[in-house]
């Protein structure tokens, strides 16, 4: 976002939510919207999995990122552990730091 306007096409079906805390936006989300699929970055607080835990419980799907080098290292945060846990994380994607979109690691979570 640059001065309110989204500076990617993210389509004609898409709304971005700009300058709100993350468990905000996405109960507001929730409430409002009726969205599908709900895409946030840099997850991890406890108060953004429990709202997580809720839009995932009403349905909604979700792609979120969330900074770690490794699997172990998501594991070590004790919130999106307890995402993996309870099985509302299907899969996590390591990326690779020095080939840039590439994937360094995945683990499906069944």
């Amino acid at each position: 976002m640059y001065k309110g306007i989204p500076q990617n096409d993210i389509g004609n079906f898409s709304d971005v939510i700009d300058n709100v805390p993350k468990p905000i936006g996405i109960n507001m989300l929730i409430r409002s919207m009726s969205p599908q699929i709900i895409v946030c970055d840099e997850i991890g607080s406890k108060e953004d999995i429990e709202a997580i835990e809720r839009a995932v419980c009403s349905g909604i799907k979700g792609i979120f990122t969330a900074h770690a080098a490794t699997v172990e290292e998501v594991l070590q945060n004790i919130n999106l552990k307890r995402l993996m846990d309870n099985k509302l994380i299907k899969k996590v994607i390591i990326l690779d730091a020095n080939r840039k979109g590439r994937e360094k690691e995945v683990m499906e979570i069944s």
